[in-house]
């Protein structure tokens, strides 16, 4: 689920994970991506479209990394119980 969020809202899925500073600059690339889009009347999709791609994929991999984390957490903490 906070993967399709990250590729629909890139933005979104990073405060849902925790990562403010990271969600400012997200919403930056990923806002002027769509300014981009919208006022060249999709002809800027040359710019916007990487711009959007970039926002997309650092949102997929900080929430990948996040779950990652959670997982080797849980682990540690089952592996200290034992």
């Amino acid at each position: 689920m906070m993967y399709l969020v990250a590729i629909v809202v890139p933005p979104l899925a990073l405060l849902m994970s925790g990562r403010l500073f990271h969600a400012i600059i997200n919403a930056i690339l990923w806002g002027l991506s769509i300014v981009i889009f919208i006022f060249s009347f999709g002809l800027g999709s040359f710019i916007s479209g990487p711009l959007w791609i970039i926002a997309v994929v650092h949102a997929v991999y900080l929430v990948h990394k996040e779950r990652s984390e959670d997982r080797m957490r849980e682990i540690a903490e089952e592996t200290m119980r034992d």
